[in-house]
């Protein structure tokens, strides 16, 4: 029996994959290794909780003794590292928790797996730490027009494909890194802390940088969750500058799906960049998701576009972020499963289906219970 840890599997990509490994791979043990801050919640769990090959341990990745030990006591043999505060505008507030949590806690975590795994007769063979990163540690692409033709046109990925771009330019495994905020400083940060590890020590490692997700579960101070709830209450829909910028948007299912593939299949020191060739300007992903709760809510076409209200932008907003995931899809046979409308039609679905676990989140009640469940554990 293999045995993971999962960090952040509380979370919102977490939980979907800590669901995917545990209902598709009943032979192995998953260790769901979270410290519960604001945005993990096991009510994302709820449906895997029981299950006997996952184990649930409150605990925080800075904490290097009790990671050690759970190393020691699981016989860990890999770990997919999604802890992390990851909330820019947070960040812009609060630097020193995220470096913190992002840069210590993935150092804590590294050594713990070193020693652990140096102490074995067989050291790092079939061991794997899997740090799954972010698009942001790339800087902002400019959105460029080629012969004269305004964004968004029709242009070729590496992969041959086409898509819809606002941009000639991509991120690509080889980009520099030009982080501009906290957190993505934090994330760069740590990417690095990971590729040294193999450098230094030959840990097998892999590094993933993945763009915007978007799906059930999310903490709902995220665009598409808190839009969703706002529309619902008929409250202000914040947005930022003039809704400019340019995100590429991937399904989280679709993100679990390619961390499994990328976990059991990639090259050790390898950097996979996961994203879904889908680029949306946010005010035009706005008017999208408000036309799909308006109508899942029976609201007259267009109703809740009064709601857009234009705030001051954010310090150092990226103008475009653009991922170019061939080199995933032609190596390891990846790609997105979902449309995008298809996929925001799931999801306010979903999030209008479970207003309870929406109002849990607003009003804060998920965090009291489950710290009372777990606080003398």
């Amino acid at each position: 029996m293999k045995s993971i840890i999962i960090t952040g599997g509380a979370g919102f990509i977490g939980s979907h994959v800590v669901r995917l490994f545990v209902n598709k791979y009943p032979d192995y043990h998953i260790i769901n290794l979270d410290k519960l801050t604001y945005a993990g919640n096991l009510a994302n769990l709820k449906d895997i909780e029981d299950k006997p090959n996952y184990t649930f341990i409150k605990a925080d990745i800075c904490d290097f003794d009790k990671v050690l030990e759970v190393m020691q006591q699981y016989k860990v043999d890999g770990i997919i590292h999604l802890a992390a505060e990851s909330h820019v505008d947070r960040s812009i507030k609060d630097p020193f928790t995220f470096a913190k949590t992002n840069v210590i806690g993935t150092l804590s975590l590294l050594q713990a797996a070193r020693l652990y795994w140096e102490s074995l007769p067989e050291k790092y063979e079939n061991k794997r730490f899997y740090h799954i990163s972010t698009d942001e540690v790339y800087g902002a692409l400019e959105m460029t027009h080629p012969e004269g033709i305004e964004p968004p046109f029709k242009t070729t990925a590496s992969s041959g494909e086409h898509h819809v771009a606002y941009g000639e330019e991509f991120f690509y495994e080889t980009t520099k890194y030009a982080p501009h905020s906290p957190y993505s400083a934090s994330k760069a940060s740590s990417d690095h802390f990971v590729r040294a590890f193999h450098d230094t020590y030959g840990m097998p490692t892999i590094v993933t940088n993945c763009s915007n997700n978007y799906g059930p579960y999310q903490f709902p101070e995220k665009l598409i969750p808190l839009f969703i709830n706002n529309i619902r209450h008929h409250k202000a829909l914040p947005v930022y500058g003039k809704g400019e910028n340019v995100r590429d948007w991937l399904y989280v299912e679709d993100h679990a799906r390619a961390i499994d593939t990328i976990f059991h299949n990639g090259t050790v020191a390898q950097t996979y960049n996961i994203g879904g060739f889908n680029e949306w300007k946010n005010i035009d992903l706005i008017k999208v998701l408000i036309r799909t709760v308006d109508r899942a809510l029976g609201n007259p076409e267009g109703t809740s576009e009064e709601l857009i209200t234009f705030v001051t932008d954010r310090a150092g907003h990226d103008l475009r972020y653009a991922i170019d995931s061939t080199k995933l899809q032609t190596e390891l046979g990846w790609e997105p499963s979902l449309q995008f409308e298809e996929g925001i039609e799931k999801t306010v679905n979903w999030y209008l289906n479970n207003q309870e676990w929406m109002d849990n989140i607003t009003s804060g009640e998920y965090e009291n219970y489950y710290n009372e469940m777990y606080s003398n554990r």
